[in-house]
This record gives structure tokens, sequence and C-alpha cells, in this order.
């Protein structure tokens, strides 16, 4: 379902029969979770520019499921806090258009403000969410966020 959603969001800029997936539902596992990853290409019609590509494909499908348009309507519905850098992106472009982006999750955020001349209020924001759906186990997704936390929150728990 999310690579196809995805695979539209791009076909939307793409030469037509260019978009490929060469790697579908490839495991890759860590310390404390695993992650299905898949790679999907696409070959950008001549006028298009590859900025215009990145912004229409946010928020990622990854990370919204489908329908995108009204699950990002429930999102604003449901949270209170904005997310920050939270489920953006991040990545690099060179100056042939061609790049690589990700989605920032598992992710520290870090920030200072001024509170006042003297006191600097430093924070670090970490967030973790899980794909809900009607055969969700509640119990099991909770789980899910802190394990794919945990490595995060075992670093910041260390002296330096």
């Amino acid at each position: 379902m999310i690579v196809d959603l995805l695979r539209n969001d791009l076909g939307k800029y793409a030469k037509i029969g260019s978009v490929k997936v060469p790697q579908l539902f490839a495991i890759e596992s860590f310390s404390n979770v695993h992650h299905m990853v898949s790679t999907i290409t696409a070959e950008l019609k001549t006028d298009t520019h590859p900025l215009t590509v990145l912004f229409g494909s946010l928020p990622a499908g990854s990370i919204t499921g489908t329908p995108k348009k009204r699950a990002v309507e429930i999102i604003a519905e449901l949270e209170s806090t904005p997310r920050g850098a939270y489920c953006g992106t991040m990545g690099y472009m060179n100056f042939d258009g061609s790049g690589q982006w990700n989605v920032l999750i598992r992710t520290l955020q870090a920030g200072a403000s001024l509170t006042d001349e003297f006191n600097k209020e430093k924070h670090i924001n970490l967030w973790a969410g899980g794909g809900i759906t009607v055969a969700s186990d509640c119990n099991a997704e909770y789980q899910e966020c802190l394990d794919k936390v945990g490595n995060l929150l075992a670093v910041l728990a260390k002296k330096v």
C-alpha cells in the first residue's frame, strides 16, 4: 500500500514508464528493531525541478498512510503539538539535480531558547510512532515505540 502511494507521488513528476522499484520489502535489522525497506526511483520530466517533487511528496506517505489528504487532516485534528522536524525530511541535492532525502524518524532535535539574559532553556525532542491499523494491538504498538527510541534514550542517559 505505502509503496504504491509513493510510486503515485513520484509518478506525477516522472517520465512515463520510468518509475521503478528496484528494492521491495527488504528487511534491515538493527539492534532493537527490524525495518522493511523499499527503494523507488524515477526519471523526472525535463521541465520538473527536483524540489517540486520533494515538496509535492511531503508529508511522506510512509508517515501519513492513505488516503494522504484525509490522513493529514486527521493528524492535525488529533495532535495538539507541532512535530517540529520529526517526520519532515533532511537530505542533499547535487549540482546535477540528483540527491537523496530521508524521513526524520528516530532523530533528536536539539534547541535552545533564550528565556532571559542569563538563563538559556535547552531541550531535546525525540518522538516515536507506528502504523496503526484496525488489527493493531495498542500495547504492542506502544512497546514498539519504546523499542524504536530505546537506543537514543540510552545514549541520552549516559554521562559525557
